[in-house]
């Protein structure tokens, strides 16, 4: 049940190669996260480069520096994940960034929120995750 935001410089919204992503990330999380393929939900929103401010040198090896193509994702799921499954996830977004973007590891910043399967509602104003799981449990 992830929902993946992912904030982009507005320089970079090429249709075609963010769905390239967005599929590369969904293709990431079934593998690394054993996500169903219909539990898609991606949002990509572009900011101006003025808006987004960071340290180009944090975390980094010596001698890498983060550009202007920094890339934020944010992606908030239920809990349960082992630190091994969370570090493929963020090895593979990464290198998808790469291969379609041409964006370097470095510029690619990854967030991980898990939330409880309550705090889920997929519409409707039913909290989806809990009532299968009620029903899996009667």
């Amino acid at each position: 049940m992830p929902f993946v935001t992912v904030y982009y410089p507005e320089n970079q919204s090429n249709k075609e190669k963010l769905k390239k992503v967005s599929n590369g990330i969904h293709l990431a999380l079934m593998e690394h996260f054993q996500i169903p393929k219909d539990d898609y939900f991606h949002m990509f929103l572009p900011y101006p480069s003025h808006q987004f401010f960071y340290d180009p040198y944090y975390l980094l090896e010596e001698e890498k520096k983060r550009s202007e193509k920094m890339i934020y994702v944010s992606i908030t799921c239920g809990p349960g994940r082992t630190i091994n499954q969370k570090r493929n996830l963020y090895q593979s977004i990464s290198k998808i960034f790469y291969n379609h973007l041409n964006i370097p590891t470095t510029d690619i910043f990854i967030t991980l929120n898990e939330t409880p399967a309550e705090n889920w509602s997929f519409g409707q104003g039913i909290a989806h995750m809990v009532t299968i799981k009620e029903e899996k449990e009667s």
